[in-house]
């Protein structure tokens, strides 16, 4: 990101941002409305900033969106918002097919990565017949059949029982991409090789998770404490 400015809704969320991600498992943390799901629709291109530039893998995903397909994916908290088709084998190819491939290759794919998952019968199932997990499941094979270099995580566990993020953690573990990780969950990052913490639209701190978590912590420990709600 380089010298990166947005504003939403009149208001600025980034003012002449610039940060460098390339560790391959970065947790984004901070409070509510400190500019983390913007910073992720932005990395993914869902959005342009009003000034400055964001590249993913050389491409400038805003602008280049076929490119930004194959290079970074989201995985959003709620999966009804980014499920578009009423059966699984066509979300998987839908992305594939935008992107040229044939309708055959692109069942193969989907195939192929529904094998990779333990779940080579759901190619026809439809997409309301599945748990929230199974449908967050869903989601994450979408973004990897389109091979992204990385994927941006918006809080992918909310609402999620133990049993179900347990599972989804051990996909997301075994990952070969980069992961940006937006989260409320600090155990969840706790092992990751860098975090950053935006307050404010700015960058408080950025380090290892075991520098920068402890002094957010008490932080925010320090703020929950307090009998004045007012900055809430």
């Amino acid at each position: 990101m380089r010298d990166l400015s947005y504003a939403r809704e009149g208001h600025q969320v980034f003012a002449g941002l610039n940060l460098d991600l390339s560790d391959h498992r970065v947790g984004i943390i901070g409070r509510n409305g400190s500019g983390k799901t913007q910073m992720a629709r932005l990395i993914a291109g869902l959005a342009a900033p009003d000034a400055g530039t964001i590249t993913v893998g050389g491409v400038e995903v805003a602008t280049d969106r076929k490119a930004a397909l194959s290079t970074v994916g989201i995985l959003f908290q709620n999966p009804d918002h980014q499920i578009i088709f009423p059966t699984v084998g066509e979300e998987l190819g839908f992305g594939l097919t935008s992107q040229g491939l044939d309708k055959a290759a692109a069942r193969q794919r989907a195939l192929d990565i529904l094998a990779r998952f333990n779940r080579p019968d759901w190619y026809d199932r439809p997409i309301h017949g599945l748990s929230q997990g199974q449908r967050h499941l869903v989601c994450l094979m979408a973004v990897l059949v389109m091979a992204p270099k990385l994927i941006v995580l918006d809080e992918p566990f909310a609402g999620l029982d133990l049993a179900t993020t347990v599972r989804l953690s051990r996909y997301l573990d075994a990952l070969d991409p980069g992961l940006v990780h937006i989260t409320h969950d600090l155990d969840s990052i706790r092992g990751y090789d860098r975090v950053v913490w935006l307050d404010q639209g700015t960058i408080r701190m950025d380090g290892r998770p075991d520098a920068v978590l402890p002094v957010y912590e008490a932080e925010m420990r320090d703020r929950g404490g307090r009998d004045d709600f007012a900055d809430l």
